[in-house]
């Protein structure tokens, strides 16, 4: 078997020049992307059409070459196994019914995995069209970050409505919470078994959170999902990404146990540093030096190699790749990233 770096790097090794992807990298800034989603016809058909899941999740792996690919599906699809309606709009992102607090008893898990085997089939398939050497990433949304979607019904810029509804009815909250982390721990644990090399959680909205909520609403139900996914598969990695998390970086490694962390963009090299004496690190150049090129694009890859390429570096952005950059810019940064030397 071909090796694959980015799971050396996971494991604690340190590599230079560092192994590389994108978060969001199959996605609207390759045209190839938008034919496909045109053959789709809505984003939700998309991700459980798993011919062309794998499709789509293949492209950048053939245009770039990146050193892992991550399955092209989408965090509420978790929700939606429990019953919740969703549909995406152009311009507005996903919409569901806000929830209630008697919808919250109400969810059912009976046909969850029933409902995503297209999800697990996509990941089998891409096991055996990746190439060799690239790792294959599973994901989910952390309990905190889906719960803002279910509450509000969509994105808000502060996701207040959940912030409210934890703090006005917390025992409720958990428990919803908990539903969320036992469904997604189990969803991990078969994208693992068809063949993911490794997972990340993804916490969009952990930045929001005070240091009790943060405890409370992030920590503790990714620290049980984590548990769930170690007492079945005790090597897989699981990298956490809790945007936004600031000062809180460290705690929330401590107390969940992952592997690894991705950083957001807002975290400086001094404390990328430091947290990466603890274990990897994946980030964080900011998404908009890759849309701008030139030398805010070469400054900003030439700091983070520098600043955090003599530890375990999995070379990543700090958010997802947004639908405006280059595709030029996008391969400047690789050339650059695999280009560098000590």
């Amino acid at each position: 078997m071909a090796e694959r770096i980015l799971l050396r790097v996971l494991n604690g090794e340190t590599v230079f020049p560092p192994p590389i992807w994108m978060m969001r990298q199959a996605g609207r800034y390759l045209p190839e992307y938008r034919e496909t989603r045109k053959k789709a016809g809505s984003f939700i058909d998309l991700c459980y059409d798993p011919e062309l899941a794998v499709e789509v999740t293949l492209q950048p792996i053939r245009r770039f070459g990146f050193d892992a690919s991550i399955l092209f599906s989408d965090i509420l699809v978790v929700p939606h196994a429990l019953g919740r309606d969703l549909r995406f709009e152009e311009g507005a992102g996903p919409l569901m019914t806000p929830m209630r607090e008697k919808d919250i008893d109400a969810l059912d898990a009976s046909r969850f995995h029933e409902h995503l085997q297209p999800v697990y089939e996509t990941v089998r398939r891409l096991r055996q069209e990746l190439p060799q050497e690239t790792a294959l990433i599973g994901f989910c949304g952390a309990p905190w970050t889906v719960a803002t979607y279910m509450i509000a019904g969509r994105g808000t810029p502060d996701q207040a409505p959940a912030k409210l509804f934890g703090y006005r009815n917390p025992d409720l909250f958990s428990r919803l919470l908990d539903t969320i982390a036992a469904v997604s721990a189990d969803y991990l644990i078969r994208q693992i078994d068809e063949g993911a090399d490794a997972v990340q959680i993804f916490d969009s909205w952990a930045g929001v959170l005070d240091e009790e909520s943060f405890e409370r609403w992030c920590i503790r139900p990714v620290a049980e999902i984590v548990n769930r996914v170690r007492k079945k598969h005790p090597n897989v990695p699981i990298v956490g990404f809790p945007r936004g998390a600031g000062s809180f970086y460290g705690r929330y490694r401590d107390a969940t146990g992952v592997t690894a962390l991705a950083l957001d963009w807002t975290v400086s090299l001094e404390e990328a540093r430091r947290l990466q004496t603890q274990g990897p690190v994946q980030g964080n150049l900011d998404p908009l030096r890759l849309v701008a090129g030139g030398k805010a694009l070469s400054d900003g890859v030439e700091a983070i190699l520098s600043g955090l390429g003599n530890g375990p570096l999995i070379f990543n952005l700090g958010h997802g790749i947004t639908p405006e950059t280059p595709i030029e810019h996008v391969e400047a940064m690789i050339r650059q990233v695999r280009g560098s030397s000590r």
